[in-house]
């Protein structure tokens, strides 16, 4: 699984390879398994030591991650109700498009900019948007503030820290706290609907 590991796949794919996974993850079906967050932290990272362009890959992995969810948008448009009959498969599950929906009915538009940081959802978020016939203006709004705060964001965190420390210490620990956080509101929601599950059984 070497290719899910963010260090091992920059080592081996750099910054073409960063793009790729920006733009998998941010709208095509098969991209929901990827690292995104810790991925773009550590490419800041990567930056902050010289093995990395920084300018580039911020520039690159906002354009790449909005690129991405125009794409999920319109395949959801143009798929629309037949992408709910299909069946469940190793990269698609019926529950992951129910995630996204559960957002879009607590958030309305706001979930394309809140997904971003949500594992499974912000793959399956735009979407969710096309199908769902979205004003195309209001998602391209949305779809371009949360590409700027989630990719350029979370790269110049990871920018920003392996500057100020030795981030070669800590980095594995970091790591895993960013993929704990992401998790975190996946794990949140499948507690509340167990909770709610249970509360309608007699």
């Amino acid at each position: 699984m070497e290719f899910v590991d963010p260090e091992k796949l920059l080592e081996t794919f750099g910054t073409i390879g960063l793009f790729l996974v920006v733009f998998a993850e941010s709208g095509l079906l098969i991209g929901f398994f990827l690292p995104g967050d810790s991925l773009l932290f550590t490419a800041g990272v990567f930056a902050a030591r010289g093995d990395l362009n920084f300018p580039v890959i911020a520039i690159g992995c906002f354009v790449a991650a909005v690129v991405g969810d125009q794409v999920g948008y319109a395949f959801g448009n143009r798929v629309g109700p037949a992408l709910f009959r299909r069946p469940d498969s190793r990269f698609f599950k019926h529950e992951y498009v129910e995630k996204a929906q559960s957002y879009f009915e607590r958030y309305g538009s706001k979930t394309i900019v809140l997904a971003r940081f949500v594992p499974i959802v912000r793959t399956f978020a735009p979407i969710v948007a096309g199908v769902g016939s979205m004003r195309y203006r209001t998602f391209v709004t949305y779809n371009v503030v949360g590409g700027l705060l989630w990719g350029v964001g979370v790269t110049t965190l990871g920018y920003a820290l392996g500057n100020a420390i030795d981030i070669d210490k800590y980095l594995l620990p970091v790591i895993a706290l960013i993929v704990a956080l992401s998790i975190l509101p996946v794990a949140i929601e499948v507690w509340r609907e167990r909770r709610k599950r249970s509360s309608m059984q007699p």
